[in-house]
């Protein structure tokens, strides 16, 4: 039989009576729960995304990896107002627009930006104003300031800001933003939101990364450089 010496070192101790190892014996119980813990509060880190505000003062809650529209956007925001908004079929929650790779406005976002998407089935604007800061001088559009107003179908804002006096006619708030089903479009799973039947906003004021609308009518529309924005 081979001596002690000549055993196997990779064979660990044999336990004792007890199911622990003999004395002597360096084996240690691996901290596998510590390990799996850790890896849980990871996890939860990754996915929490902070709050952002609502136009109703709601807090909404977002996934990592939703995206509120389909294109890269170029992530120099843009200024919207309208002196009234009415709207039906309204939805909201939260989610993450991604920049052009390498976009130079990234900064130090990794080009993702935090945003609100605001879904509404069939829109009507007074006065709407949009303007973009390049620079030292803005690129201005108004539109629906005579008498008619400036009307869209499937119209969705990422925005980062919004404000206004709002008014929601059969509004639920807390739905699953997968489930819902009073506007055109639906968020992730998991993601808090509100819709309500019809919506009102007056002195409408928002901060944009992106506007999409299957039709988008702006009657007494003018493009010009302005030294102010709206």
């Amino acid at each position: 039989m081979p001596s002690s010496s000549d055993a196997d070192p990779s064979a660990g101790s044999l336990p004792g009576p007890s199911g622990a190892p003999e004395s002597g014996s360096t084996t240690t119980t691996p901290a596998s729960p510590v390990r799996r813990g850790r890896v849980r509060l990871r996890r939860a880190a990754v996915m929490a995304v902070p709050a952002t505000a609502v136009a109703a003062g709601l807090m909404i809650l977002t996934a990592q990896g939703a995206l509120g529209v389909q294109f890269a956007i170029s992530g120099m925001p843009f200024t919207v107002t309208a002196t009234n908004l009415d709207g039906e079929g309204f939805a909201q929650f939260g989610a993450l627009d991604q920049m052009a790779e390498g976009s130079p406005n990234e900064g130090d976002t990794g080009g993702q930006v935090l945003v609100v998407v605001s879904a509404i089935k069939k829109a009507t604007l007074e006065k709407l104003c949009q303007s973009v800061d390049l620079g030292g001088t803005n690129l201005l559009i108004t539109a629906g300031a005579g008498s008619q107003k400036v009307s869209a179908t499937n119209l969705t804002t990422d925005s980062t800001e919004l404000s206004g006096n709002a008014a929601f006619d059969n509004i639920e708030i807390g739905n699953d933003a997968s489930t819902l089903d009073k506007s055109h479009t639906r968020g992730p799973k998991g993601v808090f939101s509100q819709q309500a039947d019809t919506v009102h906003i007056g002195n409408l004021r928002q901060t944009n990364y992106a506007t999409t609308a299957a039709v988008f009518k702006l009657p007494g529309l003018k493009l010009r450089f302005s030294d102010q924005g709206c």
